[in-house]
C-alpha cells in the first residue's frame, strides 16, 4: 500500500515535517490546484493580440470565457462526478473547484474576440480598437 505513495512524501525528515504542514495548511492554495490553470501568454500580432491560457484537463463545456465592461474573465469548473460510488482513496491529487483569471481588455473590440479550445490549450483572438487620430487641418491666424 505504502508504495502507492510518491516517494517525496516518506522522508521522516525535520524539512519534510514542515513541508508536509504548509501543504496540509494551505493545500487548497497549493501549487497543484493553480498549476491546472497552467501558463497564459499574450502576444501581440498588430492589429490584434493573442491570448493563449493552457487549461489542461478541462472539457469545453467546463470552459466559460465572460465580458463585464472592461475586464475579460476566463473561469474553468472541474465538478466532482461520483455517481453515488464512494472509493476509498489511499492517495488523491486530483482537485475539483472553479479556476478564475481576469484580463483588462480596454482598448479591445470586446464584440470582436473570437474564441477556440483545442488540446487543453485555450486561444482568445482581441482584435485591436482602431486608434483615433486627430484630423488635420490649418488654423487661421487673425
Amino acid at each position: 500500500m505504502f508504495d502507492l505513495m510518491p516517494f517525496d512524501r516518506r522522508d521522516n525528515d525535520m524539512f519534510s515535517y514542515f513541508d508536509s504542514l504548509g501543504r496540509s495548511l494551505f493545500n487548497s492554495f497549493g501549487d497543484n490546484f493553480f498549476s491546472a490553470f497552467g501558463g497564459t501568454d499574450i502576444v501581440d500580432n498588430g492589429t490584434s493580440y493573442e491570448l493563449t491560457a493552457d487549461l489542461p484537463g478541462f472539457k469545453k463545456e467546463e470552459i466559460s470565457v465572460d465580458i463585464n465592461g472592461d475586464r475579460l474573465t476566463i473561469s474553468a469548473e472541474h465538478k466532482e462526478d461520483t455517481n453515488g460510488d464512494e472509493k476509498n482513496y489511499i492517495h488523491r491529487e486530483r482537485r475539483y473547484g472553479t479556476l478564475r483569471r481576469s484580463f483588462d481588455i480596454s482598448g479591445i473590440q470586446a464584440d470582436q474576440i473570437s474564441a477556440r479550445y483545442t488540446d487543453g490549450v485555450l486561444h482568445l483572438t482581441l482584435p485591436k480598437q482602431a486608434e483615433e487620430v486627430p484630423a488635420s487641418h490649418r488654423i487661421e491666424i487673425h
